[in-house]
C-alpha cells in the first residue's frame, strides 16, 4: 500500500513529539481486554482530526471515519482534549514569559448559524444578531489564548455565558484570576458572580463617539481568538450534534494553533499557494 498524501494540517515529526506522550499515556491506560492495540497509528488519527478540522469535511469523507470518531468521542469525553490543550497552552505562556495561569482574562461571546442536522432543542435565535444557532462564549489571556469554553443555545443571554465562563475559569486556574474584562452584553449580574468568586469583573464600555469598529485595548484579544477561529471551517458552522463536540472543536483549534507556535511553523493561505502556481 503506497503512502497517503501530505496535507498541510499534518503534525511533523517535531509537532507530533509535543503531544505524542499524552496520547500514548491514554492508550496505555485503555488496552483492550485481548491486548490488541488496534490496527490505525495514533499520529494517523490526530491527523485525521486537525484535517476535518482545518477543512471542514464532513465525517462520511474521512478514510477510517468509524475508527476517527471513536477516538475524537473518547478523548472529548474523558478530557483528553483539554489536557492536551492545557499542556501547550502552559508551554506557549512560559515561552511568552509568562507564569502558566493568567491573572486577567477576556470574557466575551459569538452567535454562529447551525447546520441543517443539529437538534433544535440544542439551538435558538439570538434575536440582537439575528442568527440561528449556538452561542460560543469564551474566556481568552492577554495573549487570545483560550482558558474556558461554553457552548449555549444562541437565545441564551450573554449574563448566563459569563456566569458560566466564570465558573469554568475559577475551576481550571483556580485563584490565580484576580480580573475579568467584558463588554456592554453582560450585565451587573455577571459582575456580582464574579465578585463571589473573588473575580473583579470590568463592564469595558464603548466610547459613544466612535464609529465602526474600534479595538478596545486588551479586549481585542478575544476578537482576534473568534477571528482564529473561523479559519478552521468546522467552526465557522456550528456542525456538531452535541454542544460538547463543539466547545471540543475549539479546544482543537487552538491546540493545532499553540503546535505551530511552538514549533515556529506556518501553514500556508490560499493566497501564498496561488501566488506559487501563477
Amino acid at each position: 500500500m503506497s503512502e497517503r498524501k501530505l496535507y498541510p494540517s499534518d503534525l511533523s515529526d517535531e509537532q507530533w513529539l509535543l503531544i505524542e506522550p499524552v496520547i500514548s499515556a491514554w492508550k496505555g491506560r485503555h488496552r483492550s481486554v485481548s491486548g490488541h492495540q488496534g490496527t490505525y497509528a495514533m499520529r494517523e488519527i490526530v491527523n485525521a482530526i486537525l484535517y476535518q478540522g482545518r477543512t471542514g469535511c464532513q465525517w462520511a469523507y474521512l478514510p477510517q471515519k468509524s475508527a476517527t470518531y471513536y477516538y475524537f468521542a473518547a478523548w472529548r469525553d474523558d478530557g483528553t482534549d483539554q489536557v492536551i490543550h492545557e499542556l501547550l497552552r502552559c508551554q506557549v505562556r512560559e515561552r511568552a514569559r509568562r507564569l502558566e495561569d493568567p491573572t486577567l482574562v477576556v470574557l466575551d461571546t459569538q452567535s454562529v448559524h447551525a447546520a441543517a442536522g443539529v437538534p433544535a432543542a440544542t439551538t435558538g435565535l439570538d434575536p440582537a444578531k439575528r442568527v440561528p444557532g449556538r452561542k460560543r462564549g469564551l474566556a481568552v489571556d492577554v495573549l487570545g489564548l483560550v482558558i474556558a469554553v461554553v457552548v449555549l443555545a444562541a437565545n441564551t443571554h450573554d449574563n448566563a455565558a459569563g456566569i458560566a465562563l466564570l465558573d469554568h475559569v475559577a475551576e481550571h486556574v483556580g485563584g490565580n484570576v484576580e480580573k475579568a474584562l467584558v463588554d456592554q452584553g453582560f450585565k451587573k449580574q455577571v459582575v456580582a458572580h464574579g465578585a463571589g468568586l473573588g473575580i473583579d469583573v470590568e463592564i469595558v464600555e464603548r466610547n459613544p463617539l466612535d464609529k465602526g469598529f474600534v479595538p478596545q485595548p486588551k479586549r481585542w484579544r478575544v476578537e482576534q481568538t473568534f477571528g482564529i477561529l473561523i479559519l478552521h471551517r468546522r467552526t465557522v458552522r456550528d456542525y456538531e450534534h452535541h454542544p460538547s463536540s463543539s466547545a471540543s472543536r475549539v479546544y482543537r483549534a487552538m491546540t493545532h494553533v499553540m503546535i505551530r507556535r511552538l514549533t515556529s511553523a506556518n501553514t500556508p493561505t490560499w493566497r501564498d499557494q496561488q501566488a506559487v502556481t501563477m
